[in-house]
């Protein structure tokens, strides 16, 4: 990017990042300085990618017009701690409303891919059209600048997402990796493919430990486009810590959110993994398709039981301190390190054994380990297949698929692999579009047509606004099991104020993990965008950015054709309310419409006009 000023709230035009556009038909490529329009574009990630998409009318994610956009945010490949994120953008194939129309989408990862694209100079990709053969795309480092070329790619054509990491390493030094597993290739027929971004740990250990940007079917979007990988090549371009820097790093670490998800040996949770144990307190950590029992089942996935047969190893992102995700390994007789499984996140660890009726923490890393490998999105993989088992368990007369149960760890397998190799649509296409098939929509789990996260929707109502996945961009899904807060105007403020700050990570490059609490309108935040780049910007003027950046996220969801109607949450969540779940009831119908009003009425007067 190039700074012509240091006020970037007052004069955004005097900052400029750099774009390379390709037409994937005619292989024509151009470069251009594009002057930014608002804050939100000098942040970056999708605070600008939405507002290019809301020039496009789109109708079928799977067109010609709908465009891919790479970028990054304004810290990615800075000093600061968790500055690693790269963001896929464009009209989601899995998403969309009942007016048959695609929602606009972003998806996000962190992995190093993010910091080597930006090194190389460039700070937004848009392909446009379609690729009639396979391709990977290398951006390339160089004395002019950054190059860019499109390379035949059949010989990646079939690999997994690690095989395709791993092909091509040995092609390129000093060069991090995002690709696309069969999932994304097969895109007809599976909706949910995702983008695997290589990691440090994996490109030294030959271990298949990517990291993911899976929500809302970008590698199925890029496949549809023909691009398998993409390959960035450059130095490394750190900065020395400032003081600064060094304060808000240690900072993060410490405290921002991410105290509690440390490794055990420092006194945190053991990473994410700890919902585990927070949630089973009030028995609210998912089972069974979203139907927590009210027993102790889901204790034999604590990581205190699960080391006992298992190798667990907290690492973390590349020059990230807060170690939030744990690798499980097979343990040897002698106790050390076995064969590798799988990364365990709460999420995936939990929609791929609990909620599906697996309680055994091998099989539940085998089945991660097999949708990582295939290229497919964790959550929406996950909640379709258990919203199939609990079809199959409401309806034993007449089970669809293969017949799988809660619990057949076989079969579920099974439809996994038919699912990532395009021959099962009805799990590949999501919850949404296999419910109404099936015409029983009341406990299929997703939100305006993408998956909900592995936290309770009785917890969370949140999820009707948010707008690119529950947990990621709505960030209420703690505001009843860790603050306490059942009463309405603590969730009207929640979601129309404090919680919807959460999205502003996924504009300027950083883990949500640097303040997780707060959003990025902190005093940390301005104080790295003083150090790293001599930009003043005030906590204000950033929060007025994310705010404007989410409206135009809801404003383009109505665009798009959702009805108010389709905001909601699973109809089973208010029509057979859990018991189980020992938290008040805060999904009451009562509860939801005194909610919806007051939502709404704050909402709608700040959505005129976004789009002129």
């Amino acid at each position: 990017m190039k700074f012509q000023t240091t006020d970037p709230a007052a004069n955004p035009t005097a900052i400029l990042y750099k774009r390379c556009t390709i037409d994937l038909r005619s292989g024509d490529m151009s470069f251009a300085d594009i002057p930014c329009r608002n804050l939100e574009d000098v942040l970056g990630g999708f605070g600008r990618s939405f507002q290019d998409l809301a020039e496009r009318e789109i109708e079928n994610a799977y067109c010609e017009e709908n465009p891919l956009i790479v970028n990054t945010g304004l810290l990615t490949g800075s000093s600061v701690m968790t500055g690693m994120r790269t963001y896929f953008s464009g009209y989601s194939p899995i998403k969309g409303s009942k007016a048959g129309l695609p929602a606009a989408m972003w998806s996000t990862g962190s992995g190093r891919f993010g910091a080597k694209f930006k090194w190389t100079g460039l700070d937004e990709l848009i392909f446009e059209n379609r690729s009639e053969k396979p391709v990977y795309v290398v951006i390339t480092e160089t004395d002019a600048g950054p190059q860019v070329a499109l390379k035949p790619a059949e010989h990646l054509f079939g690999l997994s997402t690690h095989d395709k990491i791993m092909a091509l390493q040995k092609g390129y030094a000093d060069a991090h990796f995002a690709v696309i597993g069969q999932a994304g290739e097969n895109w007809q027929n599976n909706y949910m493919g995702a983008v695997a971004l290589s990691t440090e740990n994996q490109l030294k250990e030959h271990e298949d430990k990517s990291r993911f940007a899976g929500r809302g079917g970008m590698g199925s979007l890029m496949g549809y486009k023909n691009i398998l990988a993409l390959v960035a090549q450059s130095s490394d371009k750190f900065k020395p810590l400032s003081e600064a820097i060094k304060q808000v790093n240690l900072n993060v670490i410490k405290g921002g959110g991410s105290a509690r998800i440390q490794p055990l040996s420092r006194g945190g949770g053991g990473g994410t993994w700890a919902a585990y144990d927070v949630l089973q307190e009030f028995h609210a950590v998912p089972v069974n398709n979203f139907r927590p029992q009210g027993n102790d089942i889901p204790e034999q996935l604590f990581r205190e039981n699960v080391e006992k047969e298992y190798n667990i190893k907290s690492q973390a992102c590349y020059r990230c301190g807060i170690t939030c995700h744990n690798n499980i390994s097979e343990k040897n007789a002698d106790g050390s390190k076995g064969e590798f499984l799988a990364k365990f996140d709460y999420e995936p660890l939990n929609l791929f054994s609990t909620n599906i009726g697996i309680h055994d923490a091998g099989q539940a890393a085998r089945l991660i380990q097999l949708g990582d490998n295939y290229g497919m999105d964790a959550i929406s993989l996950g909640v379709t297949i258990s919203y199939a088992l609990s079809y199959n368990e409401r309806h034993p007369e007449k089970t669809i698929l293969n017949g799988a149960t809660f619990g057949d760890y076989e079969k579920i397998r099974e439809l996994i692999i038919q699912a990532g190799e395009g021959t099962l649509p009805e799990i590949g296409q999501g919850s949404m579009r296999l419910s109404q098939r099936l015409n029983e929509t009341s406990y299929a789990y997703h939100v305006k047509g993408l998956e909900i996260a592995a936290y309770q929707p009785e917890t969370n109502p949140g999820y009707i606004w948010a707008i690119a996945g529950g947990h990621m961009s709505m960030g209420t899904y703690g505001l009843l099991t860790r603050e306490g807060k059942s009463d309405l105007e603590s969730w009207v403020r929640g979601i129309t104020e404090d919680k919807l700050h959460i999205v502003g990570f996924d504009m300027i490059g950083l883990c949500k993990f640097f303040d997780i609490t707060k959003g990025i309108g902190t005093q940390m935040v301005v104080d790295c965008l003083k150090s790293e780049l001599d930009l003043d910007v005030s906590t204000d003027d950033i929060r007025a950015a994310v705010r404007r950046a989410f409206l135009r996220g809801l404003a383009l969801e109505l665009r798009q054709g959702y009805t108010k109607a389709e905001f909601c949450l699973p109809a089973e969540v208010s029509e057979n309310p859990n018991q189980n779940i020992k938290l008040p009831n805060i999904t009451s119908r009562e509860f939801i419409e005194k909610l919806e009003k007051r939502v709404w009425e704050i909402f709608e007067p700040e959505l005129e006009g976004l789009f002129d």
